[in-house]
């Protein structure tokens, strides 16, 4: 390990909180030491961009340890993280939690879409009476949007649209729009009769020349990461420039489990545990940023108990793993005949949507019979053909040989996958805590969760389904399989949309939050938390620019103290 302790901080994880932190702290001439528990990871060297699925083990499929396809960025991770368990308490309802394992994090694999928060968002209780208020406004964080859009590079210019909750950036912000694919102005039609606005994706793609990075050449999945750095990666948009200061190092498999206090009281270091040896390490600094993911974050302020916090560090009062929150999700496809035997075209696009339907019934919660909503992802189109084609065909028809090749390349193209991506008001039974028993490989307390959706959240899914069959049915399609109305039967599992947030929420005072509105500890003035277990509401915006917004923002406010001696 380079570098002389005691480094001026120590940043846990490499992700989209983490990432950001070493970024503008490095700039701002601070020594830092980021931990990932993960190994390194190379983008350029290891994203097998043009690969097709028949170069692939089982043409690409999922596996257990591969659950996106043998191509997905994703290289040590996933829904399970061999010598790594977590538990789920008995009684609760499922609940699956995401860990990739590398450096960058989830920012290398992850949807690339980057919508804003909008300022309802930020006062939800204000305006329905349920859930929190977060401590700060719309206003406060959009100058953090700004700057985060034009660092990382961000599609999805328009002309202003006005909507409700649903931001416009302002001129310079955003790159241009990826064009409308032919699907995508198909199913718009549908959608604008009933109402309801179809807009351009913000995605973080690059579609326009920017000073040291490649343009997307609209060819393969994102979710295999880039190695031309046209979209946006930690790895490839953070790191480097952290480390072109000189003020970086970085340790791979350094899995944090324990912040360290001095005697006054303040975090002077962090302990972790060498995956690989198995060694214990301990490093010094004069502040601690954790941005290792919701869950590694509680956990290891949760594991960090002393005389002072027996329950865990910043835990006086319980906050610590409360208020976990996920995305409400689920998905219904249709085929389409109006979509059959449409001449070859290559229309793969950029790696994310190019259109999306952002909610649109602000205004409607009394009549829909729930509150807050959701926002529609929609895929389709000619892209490169994988395994499980089948389900172009339906159930009761049968064919072999040239008439089956023949009939799937009639249907091929005709598929429109709806996934609806809702807002969760916080309760009091989705948390996590140390399980009392279980620990990992290295002895160390393991993550247990409670999970239950409330009746808001499956109102909500059951609201989508009808929407998509009813989008479906206009378009003179048939949904593909058995859909599931019953919301509670149709909602995803706790995790699976891979958002989840909360844990260390911020707030106003100690008495209802672990952290202030900079992420800094109420308890522990020199610790500070910049990933997504900071946040407070989970709006249907997916959390990543968010989370890139905010951990810069607490990172300058970090920096400032240091320059100023106040850690």
């Amino acid at each position: 390990m380079a570098g002389a302790e005691p480094y001026d901080v120590i940043v846990v994880g490499s992700g989209a909180g983490g990432g950001m932190s070493a970024y503008h702290l490095t700039r701002s001439g601070l020594k830092v030491l980021m931990l990932e528990a993960g190994r390194n990871y190379d983008p350029v060297t290891e994203t097998p961009m043009f690969n097709i699925p028949a170069e692939a083990p089982l043409r690409g499929v999922g596996t257990p340890d591969k659950p996106f396809g043998f191509y997905d960025a994703t290289v040590d991770g996933g829904w399970e993280v061999p010598n790594e368990p977590y538990t789920v308490a008995e009684g609760s309802e499922p609940f699956t939690w995401w860990r990739p394992r590398m450096l960058g994090g989830r920012t290398n694999h992850w949807g690339r879409i980057s919508l804003r928060f909008g300022p309802l968002d930020f006062k939800p209780r204000s305006r329905d009476g349920l859930g929190y208020d977060w401590p700060i406004t719309y206003d406060d964080l959009a100058p953090w949007y700004d700057r985060t859009e034009k660092l990382i590079g961000v599609s999805g210019a328009a002309p202003p649209r006005g909507l409700t909750n649903t931001p416009d950036s302002p001129p310079g912000c955003l790159m241009e729009s990826a064009p409308p694919r032919a699907f995508e102005l198909f199913y718009a039609a549908a959608f604008e009769a009933m109402g309801i606005p179809v807009v351009p994706m913000h995605g973080a793609v690059v579609t326009q020349k920017m000073e040291g990075r490649n343009t997307c050449i609209f060819a393969t999945p994102c979710g295999r990461g880039c190695s031309i750095g046209a979209n946006f990666q930690s790895t490839t948009v953070l790191i480097p420039p952290a480390l072109a200061t000189r003020n970086l190092t970085v340790t791979t498999n350094a899995l944090v489990y324990q912040v360290d206090l001095d005697k006054a009281g303040k975090a002077k270091g962090v302990t972790y545990v060498d995956r690989v040896t198995g060694e214990h390490h301990t490093v010094t600094g004069k502040a601690v940023v954790l941005a290792a993911g919701s869950g590694e974050t509680a956990r290891i302020l949760l594991n960090s108990k002393s005389p002072k916090f027996p329950d865990g560090l910043c835990n006086t009062h319980g906050m610590v793993g409360r208020y976990l929150m996920d995305s409400v999700g689920l998905g219904v496809a249709g085929q389409f005949p109006a979509l059959e035997g449409l001449p070859p075209t290559n229309d793969d696009g950029q790696g994310t949507q190019h259109t999306y339907v952002p909610w649109w019934g602000y205004d409607q919660h009394k009549e829909l019979g729930f509150p807050r909503g959701y926002h529609i992802e929609i895929n389709g189109g000619r892209r490169m053909p994988s395994m499980g084609l089948a389900g172009l065909l339906p159930d009761d028809e049968t064919s072999v040989g040239d008439d089956l090749r023949a009939r799937l390349r009639q249907r091929f193209g005709s598929v429109i996958g709806f996934d609806g991506r809702g807002e969760m008001i916080p309760n009091d039974d989705c948390y996590c805590e140390l399980d009392p028993k279980v620990k990992d490989k290295w002895g160390i307390p393991v993550l247990r969760f409670h999970w239950k959706w409330g009746e808001h959240e499956t109102r909500q899914a059951a609201h989508m389904v009808t929407t998509f069959l009813e989008v479906i049915d206009r378009l003179g399609g048939k949904p593909i399989g058995k859909v599931e109305r019953d919301g509670r039967r149709a909602i995803s599992k706790g995790g699976e949309m891979i958002h989840e947030v909360g844990t260390v929420r911020m707030g106003a005072s100690d008495a209802d939050s672990v952290v202030n509105q900079y992420g800094q500890a109420w308890a522990v003035p020199n610790l500070f938390v910049t990933d997504g277990a900071v946040l407070v509401s989970s709006p249907d915006k997916n959390p990543t620019l968010s989370i890139l917004a905010l951990a810069w923002r607490s990172s300058d406010h970090l920096a400032t103290l240091a320059k100023q001696g106040a850690l």
